[in-house]
Order: C-alpha cells, then sequence, then structure tokens
C-alpha cells in the first residue's frame, strides 16, 4: 500500500494529471474489469489507445492526447513508464525478502556464507563454497564445490551451479575418457539466475558471470564460459564452452553459440540463432547459420526474387 505522493516521489515524473491524495492498495494489469480509484497501471505507448476505456485508477504512462484523460484516473506521465512501475513495485509490492536456512538444506565443509541470506528446502552447499551478503538460493538448487558467489545473487529453483562439463577425449584405443573438469564456477555481484539451469564449472580457471548478468530459466552455459557485466542469457540458449560474451548484450531464446567463440559488447543474438563465428561490437545477428542482420535480410530478399521471378 502507498499513497500517490510516495508513488511521485520514486516515479518523479515530468507531468501529473488528477488527484494525488488518494491511497493505492495494489497494482494491477491495465483491465477494464479490474480498475478500482485505490490500483495502480501502467501501460507503454504500444498499448495507450486501451486507456481509451479506463475511467478509475492510478495510471503510470507516456504523453497522452486529452481524449484520453478520464476525470476520475490519475496519471503519471513519464518518459519510460515500465521502469517507473518496475520501481514502484520493488519499493512498494514486492513480497519480503526471505532470510534463512531451511532445515533440510545441506551444508558442506569450510563453506563461507554472508550475512541475511536463504537457503531453501533441500539445497546443497558443498564444501569450499563462497556465498556473499544478501543471496538467495531457492528449493532444491545445488551449488558444487569451490563455488564462489557474490553479494545480493538470486538463484533459482531446481539449478546447479558447478557441475562437471561435456569433456572427452578418445584414447588409443578409441574409447572416449573423460577430461577431468578441476576449476569452478565464480559469480559477480546482483547476478540472477532462473529455475532449471546449468552453469558448468571450467576445465582449468573459472566458469565466470559478472555483475548484473542475467540468466533465465532452462538455460545452458558450458565450461568455461565468461559473460560480461550486464549481459543476459534468455530461456533455453545454449553457450558452450570457452565462449566469450561482452558487455550489454543479449543472447535471445533457443539459441546457440558455438564453442570458443567470442560474442562483443553490446551485441544482439536474435531468437534461435546459430552463432558459429565471432560477432562485432554493436552488430545484431540472426539465422542458422547466425549473420549479421542486414546481409541476413539482403540474402533473404535474393532467394525470395529467384523464388519468384
Amino acid at each position: 500500500m502507498a499513497t500517490v505522493n510516495d508513488i511521485i516521489k520514486v516515479v518523479n515524473p515530468k507531468k501529473i494529471v488528477g488527484n494525488t491524495d488518494s491511497i493505492v492498495v495494489n497494482a494491477i494489469q491495465l483491465d477494464t474489469q479490474n480498475e478500482r480509484e485505490d490500483v495502480l497501471m501502467w501501460v507503454s505507448a504500444k498499448f495507450k489507445d486501451h486507456l481509451k476505456n479506463i475511467t478509475h485508477g492510478v495510471i503510470i504512462c507516456g504523453a497522452l492526447p486529452e481524449e484520453f484523460i478520464s476525470e476520475n484516473c490519475t496519471y503519471l506521465i513519464t518518459d519510460n513508464p515500465r521502469l517507473a512501475f518496475q520501481k514502484v513495485l520493488t519499493d512498494f509490492f514486492m513480497p519480503k525478502k526471505k532470510v534463512g536456512i531451511s532445515k533440510t538444506a545441506i551444508i558442506g565443509e569450510n563453506v563461507k556464507l554472508g550475512n541475511q541470506i536463504f537457503l531453501g528446502e533441500h539445497v546443497i552447499i558443498e564444501d569450499h563454497c563462497e556465498i556473499g551478503d544478501g543471496s538467495f538460493i531457492d528449493h532444491h538448487t545445488v551449488i558444487k564445490c569451490d563455488t564462489i558467489i557474490g553479494k545480493n545473487v538470486s538463484i533459482g529453483a531446481n539449478t546447479t551451479i558447478g557441475g562437471v562439463g561435456f569433456g572427452y577425449e578418445k584414447d588409443e584405443t578409441g574409447q572416449f575418457v573423460f577430461i577431468p573438469h578441476i576449476g569452478n564456477v565464480v559469480i559477480g555481484d546482483d547476478v540472477e539466475i532462473g529455475n532449471n539451469t546449468c552453469i558448468d564449472r571450467a576445465v582449468l580457471g573459472s566458469t565466470k558471470l559478472c555483475d548484473n548478468v542475467k540468466i533465465d530459466n532452462l538455460v545452458h552455459i558450458a565450461h568455461g564460459v565468461q559473460i560480461g557485466r550486464n549481459s543476459l542469457v534468455i530461456a533455453n540458449a545454449m553457450v558452450a564452452g570457452s565462449v566469450v560474451i561482452g558487455e550489454n548484450s543479449w543472447v535471445a531464446p533457443s539459441s546457440s553459440i558455438l564453442n570458443q567463440k567470442k560474442i562483443g559488447n553490446n551485441v544482439t543474438i536474435g531468437l534461435s540463432a546459430v552463432v558459429v563465428k565471432d560477432v562485432k561490437d554493436g552488430e545484431t545477428v540472426i539465422g542458422s547459420p547466425a549473420e549479421e542482420i542486414s546481409v541476413a535480410l539482403g540474402k533473404k530478399k535474393v532467394m525470395n526474387e529467384k523464388l519468384f521471378n
């Protein structure tokens, strides 16, 4: 619960239209069936037409035509409504963060645990691990030995951090033999990792996720990968061994990056792309095999002309 004036202090809107004395008790989806004076909603510029039918509530939005404004609503107008809404949810409506160690958690020897952490049911922390202050590890997750986790890290349920990678070589008889993985995983501060994700330890050295990296559900990050600060890897993506991803890059759902490839800073890997060569800073690549977007679209245009002309 929050007053509109409290919300204004967080959002700092560039324009306010309507009553600022009301109290907000909940944040809801933009919906005419649920609208009330005491609820908060937000809308992006893409869906601002939906506001024509909203007659009650506190709304965070971008600039609006006069005909969209209802006299019974309060409008907090900002350049980035989604970010403003995120700040309000975080400050006023986010559930209180859990702290504590569940009775069923198993903690190995020589483990360093920070302050104000949470270990869920049946979490396993193996020997010689470190977990920083304020970190959260959800139920049934396994942190294998020698893993180092920074401060304010969030790890979902049923995730394995620090398992061995898939590394084999043929011996003299032609049989595959396993290459021991004696490295570890190092996770920076403010990293978020989803559910059912696997991050493998390095053969030598460290698999490393830098500060503020975000990893979605059902992602596989292989041995020796390095992911730069503020980069995101989205659901079902596969990042193969020894790949290096720079800062502020985006790896879209169901994409794959071949081992040892180098992905630059501010890169976008498109949906289901298969990356088989290095990607330079600032590039967007799509397709299988992945190519820079202007090249890929140019080839598609040529192909269409051959088919239909």
